[in-house]
């Protein structure tokens, strides 16, 4: 698992290798990734929006960038956490992603740019 905080909100992400929707034999890696988002501030905040940075080796950089996460987009009370599953398919079997949400602090209506920490997917024939 990897974390980080950025103005008092604390991103986590753990991922998982699908192998029940993977087939290597014609590219195709599937990923699982489990985020955590925990406010930590003292003020209540909304996801608006994210911006993800996808690297598949030997692939082109691929961004992807919308509203929400999965279809929602949370406020979280100061000590609240929302957590949501998502998946990746790779070409290559070893990549990575990192990025950013939007977030809204509700008093002031501030914007914060809460990074999200880089985090690899390697199938498991590519570990040592």
């Amino acid at each position: 698992m990897v974390t980080q905080i950025t103005d008092g909100i604390q991103v986590s992400v753990e991922t998982e290798y699908q192998a029940d929707f993977s087939n290597p034999a014609k590219l195709v890696f599937a990923f699982t990734y489990r985020i955590t988002i925990e406010n930590q501030s003292s003020y209540s905040v909304q996801l608006k929006r994210r911006h993800w940075f996808i690297e598949d080796l030997n692939e082109p950089l691929i961004e992807v960038e919308g509203p929400g996460v999965v279809g929602q987009q949370p406020i979280l009370e100061p000590g609240q956490m929302h957590q949501y599953v998502s998946g990746c398919q790779l070409k290559s079997g070893f990549g990575k992603m990192y990025g950013y949400y939007t977030m809204e602090r509700l008093i002031d209506g501030k914007i914060v740019k809460v990074e999200i920490p880089a985090f690899t997917m390697v199938a498991p024939q590519y570990l040592n």
